[in-house]
């Protein structure tokens, strides 16, 4: 017998199946169950139970990805202020002074410049 991993979600193929059987139920005649969990009125609470948790799913996803583009946009207005802000300090101070370089700019007197590279000639 295969083994069966309940942490994995069921294929959408496999609960409509379940669905139709279910369905199909009502047209059974004289079914009998032993096992409680099997009776019509158990399965009908199941499949109840299944169709709310579904929903309550799909509203949290929801939720979540408005949380997460209302996170993103204010990830993008702080930046762009950070942006503005350093554009600020450096036209107000110079690109040259300790204040450029407190807000995280390298200093231009600090940079070095590029040198000249010798290309090895061919031989």
């Amino acid at each position: 017998m295969a083994v069966v991993n309940i942490a994995r979600r069921l294929s959408v193929k496999t609960v409509r199946a379940d669905i139709d059987s279910l369905n199909a139920l009502g047209t059974v005649e004289g079914y009998a169950p032993v096992r409680a969990d099997s009776a019509p009125e158990a399965l009908k609470t199941s499949y109840a139970n299944m169709l709310a948790t579904q929903q309550k799913e799909t509203e949290l996803q929801a939720m979540m990805k408005a949380a997460s583009d209302t996170a993103r946009q204010a990830e993008w207005e702080f930046h762009n202020a950070i942006l503005s802000m350093k554009e600020a300090v450096r036209a107000q101070f110079g690109p040259d002074s300790n204040a450029a370089q407190a807000i995280g700019y390298k200093k231009k007197s600090e940079r070095k410049r590029p040198r000249r590279t010798v290309k090895a000639e061919a031989m």
